[in-house]
């Protein structure tokens, strides 16, 4: 767990209390301690997990994130429309380093997501060395013809485009229009893509899980804070 050694200012500015020159305003509103005595003065040193704000630590110096992504809710920092990350609290949206989604999905693709402040964990999760295994529920526009499953498990399946096979998908039929499959790549669109290459279409996709972090528990735009992989 990181615990860090810096001013008073710095501490809260990277978390997203305040900026670094509204942290005297925010010292004198606010009820900051180090070692249950409160300070007034910006430039104090201190390490991350003695210091309290309003008689509640600070928040972790980075965060894990585990989202039930609605649908229509988009994975990024600029583009037009309903941001992921204005579901999340304003003092995490303020945080330095930012906030980012881990891998994404689709604007109308629902379900586990993971977002964190550490670029490094985040560089490791969505690397194609990972192979972190994620389920997806997909919803089918056309009942399965049979054939489907042996095809993804094959590990020889080649998407329009790609230079190399996919790695075999494990598919499990709910029903002949719904099917849960479990692939440990992430390539782009790439649930739409292996059934449009297979004469189907998706209608809806919802990622059941992620690695080991589920969102069974979570309601739409729901998240919990986890600890670090």
């Amino acid at each position: 767990m990181q615990n860090s050694y810096k001013r008073v200012d710095a501490h809260l500015s990277s978390l997203g209390y305040c900026t670094r020159s509204e942290a005297k305003k925010f010292l004198s509103k606010n009820m900051v301690c180090i070692e249950g005595v409160r300070v007034f003065d910006v430039r104090q040193k201190a390490y991350h997990n003695d210091i309290t704000v309003d008689g509640e630590r600070l928040d972790n110096e980075s965060l894990l994130i585990l989202m039930n992504k609605p649908s229509g809710v988009i994975c990024s920092h600029s583009d037009a429309g309903v941001l992921i990350y204005s579901l999340l609290p304003q003092r995490w949206q303020n945080r330095n380093p930012k906030i980012a989604t881990i891998g994404r999905l689709d604007a109308d693709t629902t379900g586990a997501i993971l977002l964190s402040d550490d670029g490094e964990l985040n560089h490791k999760l969505t690397s194609p060395k990972s192979d972190v295994l994620k389920v997806y529920e997909a919803t089918l526009a056309q009942p399965l013809r049979g054939d489907e499953g042996e095809i993804f498990a094959s590990g020889e399946l080649m998407l329009h485009g790609e230079k190399k096979p996919l790695l075999g998908a494990k598919m499990e039929i709910i029903n002949p229009t719904l099917v849960k499959l479990e692939i440990c790549e992430g390539r782009y669109h790439q649930v739409k893509r292996m059934f449009g290459a297979v004469g189907n279409r998706v209608v809806a996709l919802h990622r059941v899980s992620f690695g080991e972090f589920g969102v069974e528990d979570l309601k739409p735009s729901e998240y919990r804070v986890i600890g670090l992989l």
